[in-house]
C-alpha cells in the first residue's frame, strides 16, 4: 500500500496497522508533500464534523504554582525565576465577566498542582461562575495530557515522583465519574521515538477521550532541557 493509500485507509477507516502508521509518519517527517496531504485530509475531516464552526474557550490561568518538577516545565517548583501569583476568587470572576461580555460560553480554570486551593475553594469558584453565568457549563471536563504514553519515556521527563501508571489511572478515573476527558502529548521531547509516538496514538485511540491536545516540545531557558 502506498502512502496515499494509506493515508485514504486513514482518513476513511480511522485506523491503520501499527506499522502502516510508522510508515506514514516517517514519510511525514520527511516529505513536504505528504505534510501537505496529510493536513488536507485531516482539514476535509474536521469540516465534515465540525463545518466551518471553531469552539472558543476562556482560559483563565488562576496560578502559576506549581508541587510538581517536571524537567520540561517553566512553572516547576525548583525553577526559582519564575514570577509566581494566585487569582482571588473574585479576579477569576472577574475574567468571566470580562470573557462572558466577549462572548465566551466556556471557561477553563487552569494552573500548576497548586495546593493552597482546596476541594472546597475550587467547588466554591466553580459554583459562583456558574450561579453568575447559568448558560455556561459547569465542571464537567477535565484536560489532563499524559504527555508520553511510555512508561520509561515518562520517566526521563519527570522526577521519581510522578508516574505514568498513575497519570493514566487519573485519566480513566475521570472517565468514570462522567467528565469529559482531555489528554494529550508532546512532539520532539527529549529521547522521543518513532515507537514514543505510535505508543501515544494507540494509548489515545484505546481511551477515547473527549479532547486531544498534541503540542511541540520548546525548551525552556529555567529547566534541565533548556539546551535540547
Amino acid at each position: 500500500m502506498d502512502i496515499k493509500q494509506l493515508i485514504h485507509t486513514l482518513q476513511h477507516t480511522h485506523q491503520l496497522q501499527p506499522e502502516q502508521m510508522q510508515t506514514l509518519l516517517t514519510a511525514a517527517f520527511s516529505d513536504a508533500v505528504i505534510r501537505a496531504e496529510l493536513a488536507q485530509a485531516a482539514q476535509q475531516t474536521a469540516q465534515a464534523v465540525f463545518g466551518n464552526k471553531i469552539y472558543i474557550r476562556g482560559l483563565i490561568e488562576f496560578t502559576n504554582y506549581c508541587r510538581n518538577d517536571c524537567y520540561y516545565c517553566g512553572i516547576r517548583r525548583s525553577n526559582t525565576e519564575a514570577v509566581r501569583y494566585r487569582l482571588t476568587e473574585e479576579q477569576i470572576l472577574s475574567c468571566c465577566e470580562q470573557g462572558y461580555a466577549l462572548g465566551f460560553r466556556t471557561f477553563v480554570l487552569q494552573g500548576g498542582e497548586d495546593l493552597i486551593y482546596s476541594d472546597t475553594d475550587l467547588a466554591a469558584i466553580i459554583s459562583a461562575i456558574k450561579q453568575a453565568y447559568p448558560d455556561c457549563a459547569g465542571a464537567d471536563r477535565y484536560l489532563l495530557r499524559h504527555e508520553t504514553a511510555d512508561s520509561e519515556h515518562y520517566a526521563r521527563l519527570h522526577p521519581a515522583e510522578l508516574k505514568l501508571s498513575n497519570r493514566k489511572r487519573c485519566l480513566r478515573d475521570l472517565k468514570e465519574l462522567g467528565y469529559q476527558v482531555g489528554t494529550g502529548f508532546m512532539v520532539g521531547s527529549p529521547w522521543q521515538t518513532m515507537a514514543n509516538l505510535l505508543e501515544d496514538l494507540a494509548f489515545i485511540r484505546e481511551l477515547q477521550p473527549q479532547m486531544i491536545g498534541i503540542g511541540p516540545f520548546i525548551p525552556h531557558h529555567a529547566t534541565p532541557f533548556k539546551n535540547y
